[in-house]
Parts: C-alpha cells; sequence; structure tokens
C-alpha cells in the first residue's frame, strides 16, 4: 500500500513538473515573440554624446531588453569616416537587440520610417561668436531636419531634442514640421532632473534611487529653476518631504539651484570636454518612461508645449513635471507654488520668450 502511495505522489511530482516547465516555456515564447523593431534616429551621432548613446540604445536601455532597434545614425559629410567606425564597433559589439544600422550623411536617408529622433546635432557656440550667429546656424539646422522628418518618418513619431539651444531648437522643429503632433515634440531637460536627485542624494546620504519628485521649470539653461518643494524621500518610517530632512532652507534655495544650473559648466572645466555620458543616460530615461511609463507617484522632468499650465506662456517649450502613461505624457497639475519659485519660473520663462524672438529674426532674415 505503502509503494502505491509512493508511486502516486511521484507520478504527482513528475506531473507538476511537466506542466511547470510547459508554463515557463510558454511565458517565455510570449516574452521573446517577435516584434517589430523601433527605428531610431541619433543625428550628431559621431559625437560625444551620439558616441555613448547608441550602445546604449542597442543594449536595451532606451527600451527594455527585450525590444529590438534599428538604429539611423546621422552625422555631417566631414565625420562620414567616423560613422563608418561606430557602425563597425556597433556590429563587432554584437548587440541581441540590434536588428540593423543606418549610418549616413543624408538627412533625408536617416529619417526614413523612424519612430524615435534623438536630435544631438547642433551647431555648438564657439569663442568670439555671438548669441545670435549661434541662433542663426541651428535655426537653419532644425528648419532642414524639420522638414525631413515631415515627410520621411514614421507615422506618430516621438522627437527629443538635446542639442543647444534644446528649448528653443524643439520650438524651430515644432514649427517646420506641422504634421508631427506637438506633444511629440520635447527636449531633455532630464539631464538636469537627475543632477538634482543626485545632489539631494548626496546631502542626505542616501540612495539616489529613494529620492523622487524633484521639478526642473523652464529652460536648459542657467536660469532653469530645480525645485524641491514636492520632492520626497523614501526612509524606514515612509516618505519624507526633501525640505524636512535637509533642513536647510538657505542652501537649497542656494548652492543647490546654483550647482544644477552649472553643472554642465563644472563638468567642462573639469574633464574638458561636456557632458557625455550622463546625457546619453538621461535620453535614455526621457524615452524610456515616455514610451513605457513613470511608476506610479512619480514624476519626471521634459521640455514639453506649454499649454499655459501654472501661468507659463501657451506654445513656449518649457520644463515641465510630467506623467507618462501609454506613450503619452500629461503635465502635473495642482501643485502649489509659492512666491520664491514664482520669480524662478517667470524668470526662466522670461529667458525662453527672448530665445524664440532672436529665433524668428533669424528666420525672417533667412526668408
Amino acid at each position: 500500500m505503502e509503494d502505491v502511495l509512493l508511486f502516486e505522489k511521484i507520478g504527482v511530482v513528475l506531473v507538476c513538473g511537466v506542466l511547470s516547465y510547459m508554463i515557463i516555456r510558454h511565458i517565455w515564447s510570449f516574452i521573446k515573440m517577435e516584434r517589430e523593431p523601433i527605428k531610431v534616429l541619433v543625428t550628431g551621432a559621431a559625437g560625444q554624446i551620439g558616441y555613448a548613446l547608441v550602445p546604449m540604445i542597442a543594449r536595451g536601455l532606451m527600451f527594455g531588453p527585450y525590444q529590438p532597434v534599428i538604429l539611423h545614425m546621422l552625422d555631417i559629410e566631414s565625420a562620414a569616416e567616423a560613422l563608418k567606425g561606430i557602425t563597425m564597433e556597433l556590429i563587432d559589439s554584437a548587440f541581441p537587440l540590434l536588428e540593423g544600422v543606418v549610418a549616413t550623411t543624408d538627412v533625408i536617408e536617416a529619417c526614413k520610417g523612424v519612430n524615435i529622433a534623438i536630435m544631438v546635432g547642433g551647431f555648438p557656440r564657439r569663442e568670439g561668436m555671438e548669441r545670435k550667429d549661434v541662433m542663426s546656424k541651428n535655426v537653419s539646422i532644425y528648419k532642414a531636419q524639420a522638414s525631413a522628418l515631415e515627410q520621411h518618418a514614421a507615422e506618430n513619431c516621438k522627437v527629443l531634442v538635446i542639442a543647444n539651444p534644446a528649448n528653443t531648437n524643439a520650438l524651430i522643429l515644432k514649427e517646420f514640421a506641422p504634421s508631427i503632433l506637438e506633444k511629440n515634440i520635447t527636449c531633455l531637460t532630464r539631464l538636469d532632473h537627475n543632477r538634482a536627485l543626485g545632489q539631494i542624494a548626496e546631502k542626505l546620504n542616501v540612495h539616489v534611487s529613494e529620492v523622487k519628485n524633484v521639478v526642473i521649470w523652464g529652460n536648459h539653461s542657467s536660469t532653469q529653476y530645480p525645485d524641491v518643494n514636492h520632492a520626497n524621500v523614501t526612509t524606514e518610517n515612509g516618505e519624507k518631504p526633501v525640505r524636512q530632512l535637509v533642513a536647510n532652507d538657505y542652501w537649497l534655495n542656494t548652492e543647490f539651484i546654483t550647482t544644477v544650473q552649472q553643472r554642465g559648466a563644472a563638468i567642462i572645466k573639469a574633464r574638458k570636454q561636456s557632458s557625455a555620458l550622463s546625457a546619453a543616460s538621461a535620453a535614455c530615461d526621457h524615452i524610456r518612461d515616455w514610451v513605457l511609463g513613470t511608476p506610479k507617484g512619480t514624476w519626471v522632468s521634459m521640455g514639453v508645449c506649454s499649454d499655459g499650465s501654472y501661468g507659463i506662456q501657451p506654445g513656449l517649450i518649457y520644463s515641465f513635471p510630467v506623467t507618462c502613461q501609454k506613450g503619452q505624457w500629461s503635465i502635473v497639475q495642482g501643485l502649489k507654488i509659492d512666491e520664491f519659485s514664482r520669480v524662478k519660473m517667470d524668470e526662466t520663462a522670461k529667458e525662453l520668450v527672448e530665445e524664440k524672438e532672436l529665433a524668428y529674426s533669424c528666420l525672417n532674415e533667412q526668408a
């Protein structure tokens, strides 16, 4: 009798094992089932940020570990050989998610069918150049690239502008690519957002993942306003406000703000080159959260087209706190704005209005 029971138990175990194996195989096949590759354009791909960014995309840091991608890399004619070298390195890296590479100096070829466009390329300010000279160069670049995206990108293409002046470059692109939805044109302030998180984490000696809901308001420039009034830190006793834990309003209203505002300049001074690794990482964060969604109860900062929220002029590309769901971003509403914050938010908005007017004067001169 005991032998019969033993055999029955063994049989049950074997059946359960087989069933478990079949379920695991079914789940794995579902996860690994063939997906359409996402075509990602990176302009200025041979530059520092581009060189840091393309392997991150190919490795899955932007869309997750199961989403294949095809990289479209664009740069100027003088960088054609460098693009070839990067293509060789991508092939040599044997990224499982990388299904193809298009490396070109032709903007039309680069834009064909792309689902995501990351605009890294732009004309940098050089010694002796006036602000208007730089703006004029970038207006020409973004006008041409907007036209190519307008005509050749995939429907519902999402655009992230990184090249400075990022907010105004995005504004120009929006003007000359009217068929691309306003909500699909953004600029990068996630780098500033991440910098703010890092500064708070260092100040409190906590892991950066425990800090959330800082806000970057306004322009990606030295007038941006890093705001911690709504930020929290996860502690053993639940979430606590950053201001309460730091307990130093003077630091938060002075040194913290200027450190985040001037972090890019500090990095240039230290390494003699601009931020590349952190900018590329922030670009991945921006697109990933936009496409896949932000965690519940958490917002991030994105430069988006203002709808008039918080008294910001409609139509400006201005950094707001946003949440993302199903590929769409929404500005977080109802945050209390104190007098100090109001002044800072208006200062950076004023700069953006001035940049907009300068960009349009450049356009008129080129017409």
